[in-house]
């Protein structure tokens, strides 16, 4: 990976983070202002206790006042909100009424058009903290963060700054208590007056319009602040008791204000809570603002793609039960035939380039195959430098045949390989695998049907000591082998792979032979292969072993080379999706299948984590824990499903959840990196990985070879192999 692929990764991930982080703590659950028990209030001045709702601590001093009698100032907590806010504001100018909202910062930064209009139609406005928190749980730090984010927020919808503060689940003054006051001290350290209230509606508990009605009256002809809501729940109450409450106030000589203006009537001169913001502030606010907007966009577009995640996984796992299953029913009834027994001789094409850890073992185990036809084997050493050519040499079995040319890629030797080989049924092996004994008998049955252009056979992980290895195991078993029984189904098969696969020599010949198009010869060649109208099958029979690869590392490199040569195959046949006929057919099937379930699922898998983490940090857990033990059931179940079709063991099933943290990961960082090559259009070089010649390592023990000799007339055609190589594209 580049270092600017680095950087862009690492920034996008902060990015990310710091978006939830900045969601989580914007969408902070809260609950509308309630009348706490008060504890006690020795610490308490008794002024405070009997004085009035309005409380000025500042400059270290302590005064309480109260409004004038007849006087009502309304207050709004826990908005703004985008339906009840607007009908309160109706009714308020039906009524010809201001008011003052105490606003909560997270929602004035998403409904600040809100907050607007309220502040230019001569409503006041209040802070009620950023997220509602019960402020005596928070250190000092979080609390002074709590008024100024609102601050900001107020000031990015208005222009100016409040100095009104009310806190979170406050009442009256007669309700302070010692841990209220101490919060109150500080607030006014801060610069801030504390609004409390004479009354209380309780319209937060719903209680009925009447109820409402009368416990926002004041008693006799006493001045009152008066609390109600215009968020955090239905406020349909409020809003009907409010239509009642004004004009019979109203009737009984009430006049309506806000808190500033009931306060400087009191004063008896001017009571200064508003000033205009500067340009530092003003700017401040725009970046709080954009960052709240933009984790809010980020959050809401993971919502959307996890329910795109989960809707793949769905419709991918019923797809698998319905028709994995029917294609192994349909194969393994007694009564299913491809037709005749095939008994053609068979020619397999080895390509090698420094293959010596594995090379003799994949050898002996092809020659030794028990197709009744006979098989010739034709390693191409493509230029190796480890003596991998005399190794096969030294074998000195009479049906193998080592062709040297000068280093060209794997197409290349392929395509050598089948210039060289005797007979039209063409088996293509990697060198690193071990094929079992009746392999090649079974992967060549196929071809009874004329229709049949080639056969994937089924791959296995030979070396499954390491987790990493079991890992791919698990893999190969679900995400291959089960993929390929729904390919097979749909006629849409998209791979088949190097490790095991035959062909028509006709086929090969009708799509040109393998391409040097793409790094993924295998897929560029099966997809052209459909797209001529060649029916390409899955034979589970015909198993081969192969060599995982056993580090991280080379899982990385290894993965990284097929996912972009995938997405170079897919793009090279994109014409297929406006094709007619095998073409068109395998364009809007078999492509929009890779590019959902291959390419846009696996994306989309680590969200189901990154949620989980959010979930349970900053969100109820059962909720989440459900959810993801839901998607994790269905990965089990397909497992279970793929490796009983598959006659696999259960027990390495162990390793599944482990996978689901790592190995998922490492795979989605793989054909992210894949994905920004793709779209950068830089070209990726070939990686060699390293061999131990473990591929065998859990399969059956092969026969002794039953020796073909070669016939007189392929002796000698090894000459012409400089001829054929010497156009050969050179090897990264």
């Amino acid at each position: 990976m580049s270092f600017s692929r680095l950087i862009f990764g690492l920034v996008a991930f902060i990015v990310l983070v710091g978006a939830l982080l900045a969601e989580a703590y914007a969408n902070a659950e809260f609950h509308p202002d309630h009348t706490a028990r008060p504890g006690q209030h020795t610490k308490v001045p008794a002024e405070v206790i009997h004085g009035g709702p309005i409380i000025d601590t500042r400059n270290g001093t302590v005064r309480s006042y109260r409004l004038p009698d007849r006087t009502i100032a309304l207050i709004f907590d826990d908005g703004p909100d985008p339906e009840w806010t607007p009908r309160i504001v109706e009714v308020l100018r039906r009524h010809h009424v201001n008011a003052t909202f105490f606003v909560v910062g997270s929602q004035v930064l998403r409904h600040s058009d809100i907050v607007s209009e309220l502040a230019r139609d001569g409503d006041e406005i209040g802070i009620h903290t950023f997220t509602h928190p019960q402020l005596e749980r928070l250190p000092r730090w979080q609390r002074e963060l709590e008024y100024s984010q609102t601050q900001l927020a107020v000031v990015h919808a208005t222009g100016i700054k409040s100095a009104l503060l009310r806190l979170p689940y406050s009442s009256s003054p007669s309700a302070i208590d010692n841990t209220e006051w101490p919060l109150i001290r500080e607030a006014g350290g801060l610069g801030y007056l504390t609004i409390m209230a004479d009354v209380d509606s309780r319209d937060w508990s719903t209680p009925g319009v009447d109820a409402i009605v009368a416990g926002a009256t004041p008693p006799g002809d006493s001045g009152a602040i008066v609390p109600m809501h215009d968020g955090g729940g239905d406020r349909a109450q409020t809003v009907a008791a409010l239509d009642k409450f004004i004009p019979l106030m109203q009737r009984r000589g009430y006049t309506f204000t806000t808190v500033s203006q009931g306060l400087a009537r009191t004063l008896a001169g001017p009571a200064v809570v508003e000033a205009p913001a500067g340009a530092v502030d003003q700017r401040r606010a725009f970046a709080l603002a954009t960052a709240v907007v933009l984790a809010d966009w980020v959050t809401a577009t993971l919502r959307v793609l996890f329910l795109a995640a989960g809707l793949l996984t769905i419709a991918r796992t019923v797809a698998l039960f319905l028709l994995a299953g029917r294609h192994a029913r349909r194969r393994r009834a007694a009564s299913w035939r491809w037709g005749p027994p095939v008994q053609l001789p068979v020619s397999v094409i080895v390509p090698a380039y420094n293959e010596k850890e594995g090379i003799e073992a994949a050898v002996r185990s092809l020659a030794g195959g028990d197709h009744a036809g006979g098989i010739e084997v034709v390693v191409v050493d493509d230029g190796s430098t480890d003596d991998t050519a005399s190794l096969v040499e030294a074998l000195r079995i009479p049906n193998v045949r080592v062709v040297r040319i000068p280093n060209g890629g794997k197409p290349n030797a392929l395509n050598v390989g089948v210039a060289m080989a005797q007979h039209d049924l063409i088996v293509m092996v990697d060198g690193d695998t071990v094929f079992e004994p009746d392999a090649i008998r079974h992967l060549v049955q196929p071809f009874a049907d004329p229709s049949v252009g080639a056969v994937a056979g089924n791959v296995k992980v030979g070396n499954r000591r390491s987790i990493v290895a079991r890992w791919q195991h698990i893999e190969y078993v679900i995400g291959f082998n089960l993929d390929r029984r729904l390919y097979d189904i749909l006629r849409c098969m998209p791979t088949i792979p190097g490790a095991i696969g035959a062909f028509r020599r006709e086929a090969l010949q009708d799509i040109g032979g393998i391409s040097h198009d793409t790094l993924a010869e295998d897929t560029d060649a099966t997809m052209a292969l459909c797209r001529t109208g060649w029916r390409v099958v899955y034979e589970e029979r015909a198993r081969a072993w192969t060599e995982a690869p056993a580090t991280l590392r080379q899982l990385w490199l290894q993965r990284y080379r097929w996912s972009y040569g995938t997405m170079q195959a897919m793009w090279k046949h994109r014409r297929s999706l406006v094709d007619r006929g095998p073409s068109g057919r395998f364009g809007r099937i078999g492509l929009p299948f890779i590019a959902f379930f291959g390419i846009a699922l696996p994306l989309l898998a680590p969200l189901i984590d990154i949620l989980l983490v959010y979930g349970l940090c900053f969100s109820g857990w059962k909720a989440t824990t459900g959810a993801w033990l839901v998607m994790f059931a269905l990965q089990v179940l397909t497992a279970v499903v793929a490796f009983r079709l598959d006659r696999e063991k259960l027990r390495v099933l162990w390793v599944l959840p482990l996978q689901q943290i790592v190995y998922r990961q490492l795979m989605y960082l793989v054909l992210l990196q894949s994905l920004g090559t793709a779209l950068t259009g830089a070209r990726l070089r070939w990686h060699k990985l390293h061999r131990a010649g473990s591929a065998g390592a859990s399969a059956p023990a092969p026969s002794v070879p039953p020796f073909v000799a070669v016939p007189p007339q392929a002796q000698g055609q090894e000459r012409a192999t400089a001829q054929l190589a010497r156009h050969a594209k050179p090897r990264d």
